[in-house]
């Protein structure tokens, strides 16, 4: 018998920011389906992670290459691995032994796909079912109210000036913000603004400290957060 989702349906409604969703949704869903891996993702956001993982999500999130991100696409609705290819294709798609099985919903704001749900299982685990697609057709309905509503509205109402922290940076230093949010290495950076890239490491490590943080995605998060 499946549980009640009424306790997730109100804790999403109750949080009202990203990291709130991550650090609180993201936890009870993964106890929920019983995972071993969880996450919550939107494609604006995708410029903010590391460089190499960027990557990786390039190719997992390839609809030609990953016929699970190509129903989401198609679909608009929640899939699993076996829904849509056959375990042996699976494993040479996706060899990792943490996504042995893999179940992943989309989250739709006016009519378009802007993230997803993904939960994995390893190989030891049953596999994800019927009544596990129902659920998390629940779980992505009420994610999607809240992207359209609680997101879109925070991303939307902007300060008339920068916050105190951006304030702290040159004009020389936002440029190289501006580089990282594009995903340029420091070598990149150095060659486009004429300095060492030695002299963009030093650069970002003062940044860094002016903007109490400590990584890039952090740097450029709180750029774009105003």
């Amino acid at each position: 018998m499946s549980r009640s989702l009424q306790p997730l349906f109100a804790e999403i409604a109750r949080v009202k920011t990203e990291q709130d969703l991550r650090s609180h949704v993201i936890p009870t869903i993964g106890e929920y389906f019983t995972t071993t891996r969880s996450g919550i993702f939107f494609f604006d956001q995708m410029l903010l992670l590391d460089r190499n993982l960027q990557k990786v999500l390039k190719v997992a999130l390839s609809i030609e290459r990953n016929p699970v991100a190509r129903y989401l696409a198609e679909h608009h609705a929640p899939v699993h691995e076996k829904l849509v290819t056959s375990p042996k294709v699976w494993s040479i798609i996706c060899p990792r032994p943490d996504h042995w099985h893999v179940m992943a919903g989309p989250i739709v704001s006016r009519g378009q796909l802007v993230g997803a749900v993904g939960c994995t299982r390893d190989r030891s685990m049953s596999a994800f079912d019927a009544q596990n697609l129902a659920d998390l057709s629940g779980v992505c309905l009420h994610l999607s109210v809240w992207a359209a509503t609680v997101r879109s509205s925070s991303t939307a109402i902007r300060p008339t000036s920068p916050p105190p922290k951006i304030e702290r940076l040159t004009a020389r230093e936002l440029q190289i913000v501006e580089l990282v949010a594009l995903g340029r290495t420091n070598a990149e950076i150095g060659a486009e603004l004429w300095i060492t890239e030695n002299s963009v490491k030093q650069a970002l490590k003062r940044m860094f400290r002016k903007l109490e943080v400590s990584s890039r995605a952090e740097m450029v998060a709180l750029s774009r957060a105003y």
